[in-house]
């Protein structure tokens, strides 16, 4: 399988708390919900459906899940949100149990146990394994080189600090860019694979 990031981030590499103002508030973050004036239906709807459409499974940090979980089990009848729902969902956390895991086809993965089990899963026969926000699992898969596709939908607006997707341990990492789509709200969606390192 393929694990493939798909991220909200700003121009100065933000990308906590897209979504709401109490999404995820840490370190004092007040800009919750900072993606929603750029969001276009048919460019950055379009990319999700994309995404969706070539997933068969999604992966979680455990933030990120239970955000998810509290919104989109009774948005049923939407043809996103069915697929969504429907879809296998792999949980990473060291603080919820079996019995946490409401949303629908939910699978607890142990932190201790995530890099190992997130390599068996990348190395199975399979589409893709997608993964939306969470950006403190998506810098651990970031600096294990388990990303094979970065979907970066970058708003044109810094946020002056907080949470970002990539590592900080000073290693380069060569992506290539595939394809870079312009919403009219000035939002891109970009598409990276990583680039062969130089020797």
């Amino acid at each position: 399988m393929r694990i493939v990031v798909t991220e909200f981030i700003s121009l100065d590499g933000v990308s906590q708390a897209p979504g709401g103002p109490e999404e995820d508030t840490d370190g004092g973050f007040a800009h919750g919900g900072w993606s929603h004036p750029y969001f276009d239906p048919e460019v950055l709807g379009g990319a999700f459906d994309a995404g969706m459409a070539g997933a068969e499974a999604l992966l979680f940090g455990r933030r990120t899940w239970q955000s998810m979980a509290g919104a989109w089990p009774e948005r049923a009848g939407d043809p996103f949100a069915d697929r969504l729902n429907s879809l296998p969902k792999y949980v990473v956390s060291g603080t919820l149990g079996e019995a946490d895991l409401t949303w629908h086809n939910s699978r607890l993965i142990p932190a201790g146990e995530a890099l190992a089990r997130i390599r068996e899963l990348r190395a199975a026969e399979g589409g893709d394994l997608a993964m939306m926000g969470s950006p403190t699992l998506v810098r651990t898969l970031l600096a294990e080189d388990l990303v094979d596709e970065l979907q970066l939908i970058v708003m044109p607006v810094l946020l002056g600090g907080g949470k970002s997707v990539f590592p900080t341990d000073g290693a380069k990492r060569p992506f290539e860019l595939v394809s870079t789509t312009t919403a009219k709200t000035g939002a891109q969606v970009c598409v990276y694979r990583p680039a062969a390192r130089e020797a």
